[in-house]
């Protein structure tokens, strides 16, 4: 086989890229005015999922970093409302390069004319960290959260990553070979990406095995969060089942700018472009059909994350 000379990359420092979103993005912790009645409904579930010491997973893609959200999710992390954090490698990128320069995302339309998209020198630097952390045992995650936290990265307050470290919380990173831009750099090594994403997928999995009366929640990943979620729940199932055990109780959240019609608990026809949609059919239907209850939210994350971060304060008032 004849592969491509990685050697021959022009690679350019963060300094030199326009980048399109800044710190001025991460929004200040506070309470919304309204939101969607479901949000209500799951913040229930998620507190007393974590009075029973049940699985609280929150899946998202790349945009929810880019929301300015951070502060939410930390803060929930921080008070015990979850229990794993499930990103695709868009979403480690981001996180990684907000923590080091304050700044992340690039305009594809610009650098994919110069040939320039995504090859910049301290993005590159994740593979450097995840290929150490294959060497020593480490997923994906526990190693750049570990490298943000204890190295020199400024802004490692706002780093989903650091925090999971910190808190020991699981954050999982579920990758696909050639998706991520740090792909493309000399640097990467398949087998070292391959190991640590495979290592949080098992990591992944072992939370799902406390999903019983827990909360499975997905921010936007159209792809990722559904496929992974489905192979983690059939393996534990098949645990389980074989130990007289169930995994069928749990509530799962999607948010998303998908208009779902409301009877949304019926998987569309196979006729319907939105039957490709698949947080609808996996995630709001066919998971959680043998007893389970499933909620949508449509809105940007920007208002759905703050909203559901309102809706557990106001839970917490009300058991007082």
């Amino acid at each position: 086989m004849v592969f491509f000379d990685r050697t021959q990359l022009k690679i350019k420092p963060l300094k030199e890229r326009v980048h399109d979103i800044d710190i001025g993005i991460i929004m200040p912790l506070e309470n919304v005015k309204s939101y969607h009645k479901s949000m209500k409904n799951v913040a229930q579930r998620m507190l007393l999922a974590k009075e029973k010491g049940k699985g609280i997973i929150l899946i998202f893609g790349g945009h929810v970093i880019r929301a300015g959200i951070q502060k939410y999710i930390i803060d929930l992390m921080e008070r015990g409302y979850i229990s794993c954090l499930a990103m695709n490698g868009a979403g480690m990128i981001h996180d990684f390069e907000f923590a080091l320069i304050g700044a992340t995302t690039e305009s594809v339309a610009r650098y994919i004319r110069e040939g320039q998209f995504g090859l910049w020198k301290e993005t590159g630097q994740i593979n450097d960290i995840i290929n150490q952390g294959y060497k020593i045992g480490l997923g994906m995650g526990m190693a750049i959260g570990k490298a943000i936290l204890s190295e020199d990265f400024p802004y490692k307050n706002i780093s989903l990553l650091a925090a999971g470290y910190r808190l020991k919380v699981p954050v999982t990173v579920h990758v696909g070979i050639g998706y991520d831009i740090i792909h493309e750099h000399p640097n990467c090594n398949g087998a070292a990406t391959g190991e640590t994403s495979y290592r949080d997928f098992l990591s992944f999995a072992k939370i799902v095995e406390n999903l019983e009366d827990g909360v499975v929640m997905n921010f936007g990943s159209a792809v990722m969060g559904p496929e992974v979620f489905l192979k983690a729940l059939s393996m534990t199932r098949n645990v389980a089942n074989s130990q007289g055990k169930t995994i069928t109780k749990f509530t799962t959240l999607v948010c998303d700018l998908h208009e779902l019609p409301g009877s949304f608990n019926k998987e569309p026809d196979k006729g319907s472009p939105d039957y490709y949609f698949r947080p609808w059919k996996t995630m709001l239907v066919r998971t959680v059909a043998d007893g389970g209850e499933s909620f949508y939210v449509q809105g940007r994350h920007s208002e759905t994350i703050p909203s559901l971060w309102t809706a557990i304060n106001e839970a917490e008032k009300g058991k007082k």
